[in-house]
């Protein structure tokens, strides 16, 4: 088994007037590995070794070949073949081939630091060799960076598929396009900055109006069924912030293309919850019938339960705040941390449901049966197993409120061994969790860098256009040289790079980037 470096002899392309000739089975079997054709004129690298080699690769494409009997055969697993040679050619990498050409000679596989993982990847793939054979480390290393880059291309599709599905087919340049524009993508501009931050104030606001709501004298305001000034000013507040968030819901969605698909958005329903309450309050508070009428008929539960109602709808304004995750790059990231990390998250909750299970009938041993007479407070009393799962999960989350303890050795021996596990139960995740949070804020850092460069690029292009349409208008004996600075000044030679960038896409607008 050998192989060289070497440019190969010209070979015979397999075309219709010899597809029906036999292939002669020689002992060695040569094959060239070329960036190009095999007509490149840097030739490329000449693999020669036994068929008894491809014995232990059944599945290889290798070894089809050596079952070949005819060209037309040969030529569904080749790109040339060089009859005369009897030397098989592919359009391949030659560097990764290495690897492949290592493993079928020593039985290991492993990664190049030349080789590009996801390359390597492909190829495994083209050769028909099981990626399970490669050296567990290596295997580790190439399948992060496979998931990894098919993790970016999945999002870049849906960025695309959400672009595309979040468009109304509206006209370009029209006030209603601009708008939904503007807050759909904050990087559209001035416009959908401004958009953005008015957005943040207005959710600011809203939940320091619902926190004033719950102060003591305007609770003695709701009681008494009078309103004061500062009752009459927040309902004011809130009724601006309500009109903006449901003008802003109502242009996201005349401007979405799918309604269905604007419908099933997390950010979406959020928002229709959160502004919902408002109006259901007001149109039960504007009811012809009073207060009076309405206890006088249905009486005075279902006032209660009708008050109840209007507090919690009120209280769900709290939502709001889940808004910020639309401008927040840390609320984004911890969404995607979550969203990534639901696998730990089920093996936490996992070991915590095996943990409080375990030490809650131990803890009710220990105290009701070894220690009986052990003083107590009988509300805080481990009397029954229900009881102490409370205390359990207190304990093992290293919380501890304290309201239940412990007075028995054998108890407090039980409470020890529970929160030294939930430490460590504790610990065994967290890692990985770390990790994922890192490598989530990374990307989503990266990625509004690339929003914002490309942004800046579509505006030094729009301008650079600008400037050339202003100079064709100049007359030809224009006085340039009075009025330009030198052709080797600095910002020249940049406004002229730009000028010849905005030429190249004067047929393609470049578009203006989304948030994901």
């Amino acid at each position: 088994m050998s192989s060289q470096a070497q440019r190969p002899p010209q070979s015979k392309a397999c075309t219709s007037s010899v597809l029906s000739s036999s292939v002669d089975k020689r002992p060695h079997i040569g094959i060239s590995t070329l960036h190009n054709r095999p007509s490149s004129t840097w030739g490329g690298i000449r693999y020669t070794f036994p068929w008894s080699t491809l014995e232990d690769f059944p599945e290889c494409r290798l070894s089809h070949l050596y079952l070949c009997t005819t060209l037309r055969e040969i030529a569904e697993f080749c790109d040339d073949y060089d009859e005369m040679q009897h030397e098989f050619f592919f359009d391949r990498d030659p560097l990764a081939f290495q690897a492949i050409f290592s493993f079928l000679a020593k039985g290991k596989l492993r990664v190049l630091h030349e080789v590009c993982n996801v390359a390597l990847h492909n190829e495994l793939l083209y050769w028909g060799i099981d990626i399970g054979q490669m050296e567990p480390c290596c295997l580790h290393r190439m399948m992060s960076s496979v998931e990894k880059v098919a993790e970016h291309q999945c999002k870049e599709d849906e960025r695309r598929e959400r672009r595309r599905v979040l468009r109304a087919p509206v006209m370009e340049g029209s006030i209603f396009h601009m708008l939904g524009e503007a807050m759909e993508n904050p990087h559209s501009g001035l416009a959908g900055k401004v958009f953005a931050f008015l957005s943040v104030i207005m959710v600011v606001v809203t939940v320091v109006s619902l926190c004033i709501s719950t102060m003591s004298d305007h609770q003695q305001g709701d009681a008494t069924g009078e309103c004061s000034q500062k009752c009459r000013s927040i309902f004011v507040v809130e009724s601006v912030c309500v009109v903006w968030f449901s003008i802003e819901f109502l242009v996201r969605f005349l401007y979405a293309q799918s309604k269905l698909e604007f419908a099933r958005g997390p950010f979406n329903i959020i928002d229709a919850v959160a502004i919902l309450p408002y109006y259901v309050s007001l149109f039960l508070e504007l009811r012809d019938e009073s207060v009076q009428d309405i206890v006088a008929g249905a009486g005075k539960s279902t006032l209660d339960k009708l008050g109840l109602i209007l507090r919690v709808m009120r209280a769900l304004r709290i939502l709001y705040v889940m808004r910020l995750a639309r401008h927040s790059l840390g609320l984004q990231t911890l969404g995607l941390t979550i969203q990534r990390s639901m696998t730990d998250f089920g093996l936490l909750l996992l070991f915590m449901c095996v943990a409080v299970t375990l030490f809650s009938p131990l803890v009710h041993l220990a105290e009701s049966e070894l220690a009986p007479n052990a003083a107590r407070s009988p509300q805080l009393s481990f009397s029954s197993i229900p009881a102490s799962y409370w205390w359990s999960i207190i304990s093992v989350t290293t919380v501890g409120y304290g309201d239940m303890v412990p007075r028995s050795i054998p108890g407090q021996l039980v409470a020890l061994i529970s929160i030294l596990s939930g430490i460590l139960i504790l610990s065994f995740p967290s890692t990985s969790i770390f990790h994922t949070f890192y490598r989530t804020y990374t990307e989503l850092k990266e990625e509004h860098k690339r929003l914002w460069k490309e942004e800046r690029g579509a505006e030094l292009a729009t301008e650079a256009e600008e400037s050339m349409k202003e100079r064709e208008t100049w007359p030809d004996n224009w006085p340039e040289n009075d009025f330009l600075p030198g052709l080797d000044d600095p910002s020249f030679l940049f406004m002229k790079d730009i000028t010849v960038l905005a030429q190249s896409k004067s047929h393609h607008p470049p578009l203006s980037p989304v948030t994901c």
